[in-house]
């Protein structure tokens, strides 16, 4: 409680300072969780012990580290505090300084913190920052030089269903548009975790997210290991929303994938019930899945998006049969049964000439020796309802 003056009456009438509750806390942790650091050091200057740590091995000067008190931590630090002593979990001082948003009791511990010692807990300050919502700490750790790419260690990784490695991963799944800014600008790699950041994004339909992965490299083609499907498992979040829809377009997805069909004008072969075959779990065709009765409704919309960014494509028997009875078939079938434009197919050529990974990179565009005008047709800029402040187009 910060009572010095009752804490000296007690230590005269002979109080034990190293005395242990049943949690393996000293008065001297307790003084550090609450930050009163004229008791600490009257406590250090009767014998307490920096050193020792609660049953869980915590140390004091992790207590102090998450009350945030950069005076106590400094006053711990003086008196011969080790920053490099992890808890059971394996996290250390500047783990819990970092996800708490401590900033300078962080400053203090960058400088006393070993980097074994953080390779050897299995998780940087980075994870730490990035989970707690801590920009600040963020630059702060990622200006020091630590690994933007420092990825969790299996042993840790173990503990989230997910299976995430990446700092950037926290900060997605957060919705924290800053600190994954703030990560990607830094080099952060979109694309190392089990699940997707990019999914995990599109899944929250946050326009402002998804475009700011994209534009750092997000693979806009990725295939979801659980349920995988045979065109790119993203689509199947922007189904409803054509400005997602339109984003993953603009940015290399793949259409031509939802126009494969091994039955073509064949009848489609069912299993099971409707939409559940045999394959469901490892191949599912786009035709079988927009196909079905709670999504049929879309199909105009979103296979006439498709028709602008493919060639000449056919549909098979399911999917057109569907087709027909959609308000946008005339326009649909005007398109897919006449040439395209010169001005289009050079568009898809050019780009099919990039390759995706430059269409990725806002970099390599800007070193092309060409006019901007083309640039941005290139980019389909026309259709970029994101840029152009347009999301008002969900069906």
């Amino acid at each position: 409680m910060g009572r010095k003056d009752l804490v000296a009456l007690l230590l005269r009438a002979g109080a034990d300072s190293n005395f242990t509750s049943n949690f393996g806390f000293t008065p001297l942790a307790l003084a550090a969780q609450n930050g009163p650091t004229d008791v600490m050091e009257m406590l250090i200057h009767k014998g307490s012990n920096v050193t020792a740590q609660a049953s869980d091995s915590a140390s004091i000067l992790f207590e102090a580290a998450a009350a945030g008190n950069p005076d106590a931590v400094s006053l711990l630090l003086e008196y011969g505090a080790d920053a490099n002593v992890p808890k059971h979990s394996g996290h250390l001082p500047i783990h819990r300084a970092a996800y708490r948003g401590h900033i300078l009791a962080l400053q203090l511990l960058i400088p006393v913190t070993d980097i074994s010692a953080i390779k050897r807990s299995g998780i940087s300050p980075v994870h730490s920052a990035a989970a707690g919502g801590h920009p600040q700490c963020l630059d702060t750790l990622l200006r020091s030089g630590f690994d933007v790419n420092f990825m969790l260690a299996p042993r840790v990784r173990k503990g989230y269903d997910d299976e995430r490695k990446s700092a950037l991963y926290f900060a997605v799944s957060n919705n924290d548009i800053p600190s994954a800014r703030l990560l990607l600008e830094a080099g952060a790699l979109p694309n190392q975790d089990p699940v997707n950041c990019l999914q995990v994004a599109l899944r929250m339909a946050n326009y402002e997210l998804v475009n700011t992965l994209l534009r750092h490299g997000a693979n806009v083609n990725y295939i979801c290991r659980v349920n995988p499907l045979h065109f790119p498992s993203a689509l199947q979040y922007a189904l409803k929303d054509e400005v997602l829809l339109r984003l993953l377009l603009n940015y290399g997805y793949n259409a031509y994938k939802c126009f494969e069909c091994p039955d073509g004008n064949k009848e489609h072969s069912v299993g099971g019930i409707e939409g559940w075959t045999s394959t469901v779990i490892k191949d599912t065709l786009f035709c079988e899945v927009i196909t079905l009765t709670w999504l049929r409704h879309l199909s105009g919309n979103v296979v006439r998006i498709l028709l602008d960014y493919v060639d000449h494509v056919q549909f098979c028997r399911k999917l057109k049969g569907v087709l027909l009875n959609q308000k946008l078939w005339a326009e649909i079938n005007q398109i897919s049964t006449n040439p395209r434009t010169l001005k289009h197919l050079c568009r898809l050529k050019i780009r099919k000439c990039m390759g995706r990974l430059h269409l990725r990179c806002p970099v390599f565009m800007s070193l092309l020796p060409l006019p901007n005008p083309l640039k941005d047709y290139i980019l389909y800029k026309d259709y970029d309802l994101y840029g152009q402040g347009n999301f008002e187009q969900s069906w």
